[in-house]
């Protein structure tokens, strides 16, 4: 394990996902799952989200796509509240959801705007005073 990587890691994790996702990942962690979750901070948000050939907005496009097309539905909405984290308008997410619907099928770009959808205002609920 590369400590560096994954604390690394598990900030740009922090960043998109939100402190509150990442505690409740690793406080629900047992003995079992933990070392998946410094799999997680290392590998995938430290070896791919820290590095800086892309930014993080290209990344969620992509993670988008890619999700959407696997049919990762819940990683999907988990990546599209971390899309507008990292400064996705609603415009961009818009154009990426019908391209999605496009290229992956009508019936995954209806689901990607349902949970979109879902999403914002759960966004809107939490940012009100």
């Amino acid at each position: 394990m590369d400590e560096t990587l994954r604390a690394r890691g598990e900030t740009v994790r922090r960043a998109v996902l939100g402190d509150a996702y990442v505690d409740r990942a690793l406080e629900n962690a047992d003995d079992f799952s933990r070392p998946f979750q410094d799999v997680l901070n290392e590998y995938c948000w430290g070896q791919c989200w820290t590095n800086d050939d892309l930014d993080l907005r290209q990344r969620s496009l992509l993670n988008l796509g890619m999700l959407a097309a696997l049919g990762r539905m819940h990683e999907f909405q988990v990546h599209f509240r971390g899309a507008i984290r990292n400064g996705l308008s609603d415009a961009e997410l818009r154009a990426a959801l019908i391209q999605i619907a496009v290229y992956c099928g009508v019936p995954a770009g209806v689901e990607c705007f349902r949970i979109a959808r879902a999403v914002r205002i759960e966004m809107a609920a939490e940012a009100a005073p």
